[in-house]
């Protein structure tokens, strides 16, 4: 059983991909790329991002995402134990 997704981003866009399944939202113009997963937390990351050059601290929330997406939180994300970035 896969127990890692992956965050990346291109252009205006964050990917959130586990298990064949890929989520897109939104990102701030100003973001280079992520750099570091601090912290995952069962649908909550703390990651270090490039904004215009600069590392900063950035907080993710995807339960409201699935659910804005009519994908069940808990369903999805119960098998997720680590999470990497990938720009592949």
């Amino acid at each position: 059983m896969n127990t890692v997704a992956t965050l990346s981003n291109d252009k205006r866009f964050t990917s959130f991909t586990y298990n064949g399944t890929r989520i897109r939202f939104t990102a701030p113009i100003c973001l280079d790329r992520y750099t570091k997963i601090l912290e995952w937390d069962n649908g909550y990351l703390v990651v270090l991002a490039l904004y215009n050059g600069v590392e900063t601290e950035e907080y993710i929330d995807l339960i409201p995402i699935l659910h804005n997406l009519c994908i069940e939180p808990s369903e999805f994300l119960k098998n997720i134990k680590e999470v990497n970035i990938s720009y592949d």
